[in-house]
């Protein structure tokens, strides 16, 4: 890993829940993925090569997954890489809406730039805009309403980037 940006996430994100919730995270990886803790080992969270965006969206996966998730590999969830038929891109956009609203506030707590991703170059101009739409009211909710995790993090990523705080944001 050598984006000096995805290192201080993951830094971050260690020095705030690997004591607290036995969870690491770590780059480098061809794909994300999480796996839960076995026996001394802790969890981990293992992002895209080197990418700030990847670390964002996999540490927003892992603050909204409740306990029951957490204890499963990557949360539980079913991911079916694109192209998806209709039906499927709904059903991966409501998955995954709350999660990309969340990473969008994680990434202006620490600068980074965020795009919504459908994830499937298949979905048609009104669907990325439907699905932007969503993202967006949920990111008017998660700016006033967060996980405790989400909100350590957050306040942790504000010290670590020396950013204005999330209250001070537009």
């Amino acid at each position: 890993m050598t984006d000096p940006v995805a290192i201080r996430i993951a830094e971050t994100f260690n020095g705030v829940f690997l004591a607290s919730h036995h969870t690491s995270m770590r780059g480098g990886a061809a794909e994300p993925l999480y796996e839960p803790a076995m026996g001394s080992k802790p969890a981990q969270i293992v992002f895209t090569r080197d990418y700030p965006a990847s670390a964002l969206h996999e540490a927003a996966h892992w603050c909204l997954a409740g306990r029951q998730r957490r204890t499963q590999r990557d949360y539980g969830y079913w991911y079916l890489p694109g192209p998806r038929d209709p039906v499927q891109r709904e059903a991966f956009f409501r998955a995954e809406a709350d999660v990309q609203a969340l990473e969008a506030v994680f990434a202006r707590t620490c600068g980074v730039r965020f795009v919504v991703s459908a994830d499937d170059f298949d979905a048609s101009p009104a669907e990325l805009a439907r699905f932007e739409t969503i993202v967006a009211k949920r990111l008017a909710i998660r700016r006033i309403t967060l996980p405790s995790r989400a909100r350590r993090f957050c306040e942790a990523l504000t010290t670590a980037f020396a950013i204005e705080p999330l209250a001070h944001h537009g």
